[in-house]
C-alpha cells in the first residue's frame, strides 16, 4: 500500500506544509504524473486544487518530467532536476525516476493552483503541518 509525504507549497504566502498521506488518500496520487492536478481534500485542504510539481522515490532519486513512466532510467543530463553542473558544458549520467507516481514514490511535491473558501491556516487548525 502506498504511503507518501506530500509537501504543499503556497506560492502566494511563501510557505510550505508537509502532510503524511496513506490509504485511500494516497491512492488518489498513484498513477498521476508531474503537471497533473489533484483535489486538495486528499491532504486535508478541502476546496483546494494542487498541481504535482515533482517528488522523489524511496532511494532519494528525483522524479523528472521528461522521463516517462514509473521506472528508473540512467539519463545523460546537462542540468536541471537531478544534476547541477559546476562548469560550462559539463554532462553527467544520472539515475532518475520517471514522472508518474507509483508505490516506489516517497515524497510528492505540489503547489496550490486554486483556493477554497477557507484559508490554509483555518483548515489546518493547530496541527504541526507547517514548516
Amino acid at each position: 500500500m502506498a504511503d507518501f509525504q506530500v509537501v504543499v507549497g503556497d506560492p502566494d504566502e511563501g510557505t510550505t506544509h508537509a502532510f503524511d498521506v496513506d490509504g485511500q488518500d494516497a491512492n488518489r496520487f498513484v498513477g498521476r504524473s508531474i503537471g497533473e492536478t489533484v483535489d486538495g481534500s486528499a491532504v486535508g485542504l478541502s476546496g483546494y486544487e494542487l498541481e504535482i510539481t515533482g517528488g522523489s522515490d524511496t532511494s532519494g532519486r528525483p522524479m523528472r518530467e521528461d522521463v516517462s513512466g514509473t521506472d528508473t532510467a540512467a539519463v545523460l543530463l546537462d542540468g536541471g532536476v537531478g544534476f547541477e553542473p559546476t562548469v560550462d558544458g559539463e554532462r553527467k549520467r544520472v539515475t532518475v525516476r520517471g514522472a508518474e507516481i507509483s508505490d516506489e514514490t516517497r515524497q510528492i511535491n505540489a503547489k496550490i493552483v486554486s483556493r477554497g473558501e477557507e484559508s490554509v491556516e483555518e483548515l489546518l487548525g493547530d496541527e504541526d503541518g507547517d514548516e
